[in-house]
């Protein structure tokens, strides 16, 4: 197999895109479908964990959120650099370190002796895993043929949901059998293999144009970003969805494993096929945005949202995870107008764009879903609701300032 050096040296006009139905795109499109896997069960298999966290280092519920707090914040960090790095150096090699990165710094999180070394871990593995999550998007746009990115994007992001889901479902059933530390050693040794797999499919740039890595032209794209009348409140829509959406996620366990339900760490793990709704509505949500306008459709769902969390304040444990549903349904149909607007708006250096959003998503997760242990311990479940209450109602009072800034109902 050729060098990605040597394929991006042909050129472009002369390069054939990846058409789908060959060999090629099947081999492609696995390749990303296991890597966007990886990156996202990786990054979430720590969520159904934490209260044996907890117990294991005699660490409260926020210190134990930072598990995954920790390594969101280092992604975020990393999305405003690796993406702008990998147009100097090549897509594939930063996939593909980022990949056996994460992979090693999860298995030796499973050997750290103490809890401050097992949070250095998995901020370095966040920090690995910005590397597929910035520049894997961009690689599709560059090499798949044109007429097929959409379908392509859209399996992509399938692996991402299903990613998610399936991290912390493994995770959540495994830790009831096995101690915590064979759990994150399974799952980084699936993330190896996957890494193997990834170099083999994957196929080198035939399209990527190294371009210096310049800091200046950057930091302009981002001023410029900045000061646009509605990207800046996207931006704030994102770190506002996903802090609430993580919140929910790291404290409902504590709920459903204390009193009155004292349900299994399995069960818990299970309860994360309500990840199965927002695979749907993600897809389904983008469409009726192409077709009624994003402003006039955005704000419903964080509505949705709402509702859900409305619903999980009642005690039935079937009434909770309904809401779970119904939240989860909302969230990723949110998101998935969300992240399609900013490109649409972004004018010029959409990718910068696209990495400030995904870096204020990433915040959101670190800072909302730790912040929340505090209302946790302040008044158990109801406090939790609370404050993504507030989280929502800002995040809605954003989305009605965006209707009154967009009055084309696309862009």
């Amino acid at each position: 197999m050729h060098s990605e050096q040597e394929a991006a040296s042909v050129p472009p006009a002369e390069a054939a895109f990846i058409e789908k139905g060959t060999s090629g795109y099947r081999a492609t499109m696995l390749a990303l479908f296991l890597g966007a896997f990886s990156t996202f069960a990786l990054l979430y298999c720590v969520q159904p964990m934490m209260p044996r966290f907890s117990s294991a280092f005699g660490i409260t519920a926020t210190e134990g959120s930072l598990v995954l707090s920790v390594a969101t914040a280092a992604l975020a960090v990393g999305l405003l650099i690796t993406g702008a790095l990998s147009d100097a150096i090549g897509r594939k090699g930063i996939m593909v370190t980022a990949l056996f990165g994460a992979a090693a710094c999860t298995l030796a999180a499973a050997l750290m002796p103490n809890w401050p070394l097992v949070l250095v871990m998995r901020a370095l593995a966040g920090l690995s895993l910005s590397g597929l999550c910035a520049v894997a998007m961009t690689y599709l746009s560059e090499e798949i043929a044109p007429r097929f990115v959409g379908v392509s994007m859209g399996l992509y992001i399938g692996g991402s949901a299903i990613g998610g889901m399936g991290g912390r479902l493994i995770s959540g059933v495994l830790v009831d059998w096995l101690h915590w530390r064979w759990v994150l050693a399974i799952m980084g040794g699936l993330c190896l293999i996957t890494a193997l797999l990834f170099t083999r499919l994957l196929p080198p740039s035939r399209h990527f144009e190294s371009r210096p890595f310049s800091l200046k032209s950057l930091v302009s794209a981002s001023r410029m970003h900045l000061r646009d009348a509605g990207l800046p409140w996207l931006f704030l829509e994102g770190f506002l969805l996903m802090g609430s959406f993580v919140t929910l996620f790291n404290y409902v366990a504590y709920r459903l494993l204390g009193p009155p339900y004292h349900f299994s760490q399995a069960v818990v793990g299970v309860m994360s096929i309500v990840y199965l709704s927002g695979i749907y509505s993600s897809a389904w949500a983008g469409a009726l945005a192409d077709r009624l306008g994003r402003p006039r459709v955005f704000w419903v769902f964080i509505v949705v949202m709402m509702t859900g969390l409305a619903i999980t304040l009642l005690t039935p444990s079937w009434a909770i995870l309904v809401g779970m549903l119904v939240f989860t349904f909302g969230f990723f149909a949110a998101h998935s107008v969300a992240s399609g607007w900013v490109g649409q708006r972004a004018r010029q250096a959409r990718g910068q764009a696209s990495s400030l959003y995904l870096f204020s998503y990433y915040l959101g997760s670190s800072l909302a879903g730790t912040l929340g242990g505090v209302f946790w311990h302040w008044q158990g479940w109801p406090g939790v609701a609370l404050f993504i209450g507030v989280l929502l109602s800002v995040a809605l009072a954003a989305a009605l300032k965006l209707k009154g800034v967009s009055g084309d109902g696309s862009s």
